[in-house]
């Protein structure tokens, strides 16, 4: 990066944790720390829910997602509006009522203090990993940038977290979020901006999309029902509904988000306007991703967009055989750019017979370079059996460093650590707070004062913050960061959301039968998920369902054991 790019960056990073800090002065107490006093406006809410679920992975993954696998991944959040509707009439509610620091006190009042614990123990089992991983994204941006091991740039990224998270807890995540997305969706607007001009020198923004179209780029809607298809409408709305449900409304990452507003108007409000923009900037940042494939339609592409592991492979002893096969995939990829002129100009004269001779002419010099891809990919496999060849999260980085104007890089850059300074605050401050009041707290038989609590806070955060960094080192073989994040709630939401929905609406289950389910639940889920039964977003939905089931299931067949030896029902 220039100088600009290094200025830009360094300032936007500083005014950031400086105004987050400076909001969060002389407040130091356990309401402040956990749940910033509970006086936050709807937007303020709204702004932060936003931001703990759009980390860096969601704008360093999901525009490669678009890239490789078109717009289908927008069906995930088909859900999400209606989980805001149904969370805001009933969840914030029960939450409000009782006054609770997290989601997993209401189940206590409700069932009883093992359903408590089993829980928030799936919670931040799920929680701490897919926060490790969410470290280990802006991670890769630094390593790429200064050309140093990701080893290195994951203990820089996950240390200056864990200090901005420790002195300012939850009031000072809260209203830095405010400032990071109002930059963020600044950024992104101009990211878009600048992809369509470079590609307007070669197609128009309609050509850009059939161009796109030609490759399945424009799958956005997909109707046909398939338990396999991991996007679709029905998996979005059916199951994405059930993973939003359980996300927002039991992981206390995103509980503690909405706990912070004044009332109970402000947590509902800002609830369903994030329910109202997150698709269409989810749309926007995958489009983005749409843009970048047609730009590379027109000048040749990497053969791999990592540039770390493909260095390595360009000075291995197979050095020649690779960058042959680079050689002949840029050529490949010029017939590929002259064939799309050819056919948006074929387009354009009306001379449909020969727009579609072109059209499969294409398609077939891009199945060429894919084979030729693989090959590339099975020597660096070869040299390092270790690497990931996996490098969709490297594709619009890789495209903003090369192509974007100074400054402007800085900013991108910037905006990948704006998004995840203010999720990963998020998640290790939601790490503490469940740790620290539904573990250490709750468990120990001492009174403690004000100051006892916000240390062992503080404390919490500190080895929190650690155990993400562990989980980060290992988050570079889970593929696409974006789909392994969401894997990995579903193994664990539905189970979480069967809980809850048993504990709001089914007023006839005790808290041993919940528990009970619960625990074969999750084991049954995981084993659906090991072989393959179902695509994950089914998982939250069965998960749900299981648990309401089996706990009526174990509940009855109770009553009638009871009944047949003249026994009472024990509660």
């Amino acid at each position: 990066m220039s100088i600009i790019d290094w200025l830009v960056l360094a300032i936007t990073l500083l005014a950031i944790v400086i105004y987050g800090i400076y909001r969060s002065r002389h407040k130091k107490t356990l309401d402040s720390y956990l749940i910033a006093n509970r006086e936050l406006p709807w937007y303020n809410v709204c702004l932060s829910v936003m931001a703990t679920q759009a980390s860096a992975i969601t704008f360093l993954s999901a525009p490669g997602q678009a890239y490789s696998d078109g717009m289908r991944f927008v069906q995930f959040y088909f859900g999400l509006p209606l989980a805001m509707i149904f969370l805001s009439a009933t969840f914030i509610p029960a939450f409000r009522k009782f006054n609770i620091y997290t989601a997993y006190e209401f189940l206590e009042r409700r069932f009883d203090h093992k359903t408590r614990k089993l829980t928030a123990l799936l919670f931040l089992l799920q929680r701490g990993v897919s926060t490790g991983i969410s470290i280990y994204a802006p991670s890769i941006v630094l390593s790429t940038v200064l050309n140093i091991p990701i080893f290195y740039t994951t203990m820089i990224i996950g240390v200056l977290v864990i200090i901005y998270t420790f002195y300012g807890g939850t009031l000072a995540v809260s209203h830095s979020q405010v400032l990071q997305m109002t930059i963020i969706f600044s950024s992104i607007i101009i990211a878009g901006v600048i992809v369509l001009s470079l590609i307007g020198t070669d197609a128009t923004l309609y050509e850009s999309l059939k161009i796109a179209g030609i490759h399945n780029r424009m799958n956005i809607i997909d109707f046909k029902f398939d338990w396999n298809n991991r996007y679709n409408v029905w998996s979005g709305i059916i199951g994405g509904f059930f993973l939003q449900l359980s996300y927002f409304g039991t992981d206390q990452s995103q509980v503690g988000r909405y706990l912070t507003g004044k009332d109970s108007s402000a947590s509902k409000l800002g609830l369903i306007v994030n329910g109202m923009i997150k698709i269409p900037m989810q749309f926007v940042i995958l489009f983005i991703g749409i843009l970048v494939f047609s730009f590379y339609q027109f000048q040749s592409p990497p053969i791999f967009f990592n540039e770390n592991i493909e260095k390595i492979a360009k000075e291995s002893q197979m050095a020649d055989y690779y960058n042959n096969l680079e050689f002949k995939y840029n050529g490949i990829n010029q017939s590929n750019s002259n064939l799309s002129k050819d056919y948006l100009k074929y387009l354009r004269s009306n001379d449909l017979a020969n727009a579609e001779f072109t059209k499969t002419k294409i398609l077939q010099t891009s199945a060429e370079a894919n084979k030729v891809k693989q090959e590339a990919v099975k020597i660096i496999k070869t040299i390092n059996p270790e690497a990931d060849i996996n490098d969709t999260n490297f594709v619009f980085l890789h495209f903003v460093m090369h192509h974007f104007p100074k400054g402007l890089i800085g900013l991108i850059v910037a905006i990948i650590f704006l998004a995840s300074m203010g999720s990963l605050a998020a998640g290790i401050n939601s790490l503490t707070s469940t740790s620290v009041v539904d573990f250490y707290f709750r468990s120990s038989k001492k009174e403690y004062s004000e100051t006892k609590k916000l240390y062992y806070s503080k404390i919490a955060t500190l080895l929190w913050g650690i155990f993400c960094i562990i989980c980060a080192f290992f988050a570079g073989n889970t593929g696409n960061l974006i789909e392994a994040v969401n894997i990995l709630g579903s193994l664990f939401y539905g189970t979480i959301l069967g809980i809850f929905i048993s504990a709001i609406f089914v007023k006839q289950l005790d808290g041993n039968s919940v528990f009970i389910a619960a625990l074969i639940t999750e084991a049954i889920i995981i084993t659906f998920w090991y072989f393959d039964v179902m695509a994950f977003l089914w998982l939250n939905l069965a998960g749900c369902l299981l648990v309401v089931f089996i706990a009526f299931i174990i509940k009855f067949s109770k009553q009638n054991l009871n009944r047949m030896f003249n026994k009472p029902i024990s509660k």
